[in-house]
């Protein structure tokens, strides 16, 4: 990877090692999220993917991901600016908007279990999306973004 990649590119012009690099490894883009189809606000639930180890807080299948998680996403440069439902603390959301990178994210402390000691990730804070009803979706509910105008 070239040094210091991520305060001299443009996300367009990572490379895919570099582009994974970014990733804190927080887990909460595996949150469960709905859309209320009136306001387009998003809720974020306790709830995570069914392929999300919440010890590790990585996914089981990350290749195979897109085809096997129901609504798991892509992120690419468009989608990371567009997602505006993306942590403050993501490392593609602060890239993209030329802010510097947490002493916590991993690119800068060197130690990739540092958003955890930071209280960045999810790891023991989430069920699995399977061990819940749909139904009962909405009582997991942890917070709310109001759609961005």
């Amino acid at each position: 990877m070239r040094e210091r990649f991520w305060e001299r590119f443009a996300l367009e012009e990572l490379d895919e090692h570099e582009w994974e690099a970014l990733c804190d490894g927080c887990g909460q883009c595996c949150l469960v999220r709905l859309e209320d189809e009136e306001s387009g606000d998003i809720a974020t639930l306790s709830l995570a993917c069914r392929l999300l180890d919440s010890d590790a807080v990585r996914c089981r299948d990350y290749p195979n991901r897109l085809s096997r998680a129901e609504g798991c996403l892509q992120l690419t440069p468009e989608r990371v600016r567009r997602f505006y439902w993306l942590p403050q603390t993501c490392g593609y959301r602060r890239v993209a908007r030329g802010e510097t990178l947490p002493a916590w994210h991993p690119l800068i402390s060197g130690d990739p279990m540092s958003v955890h000691r930071a209280g960045i990730s999810v790891r023991g804070m989430t069920i699995s999306e399977d061990a819940v009803d749909e139904q009962d979706y909405e009582d997991y509910i942890i917070a709310v973004l109001p759609i961005e105008g």
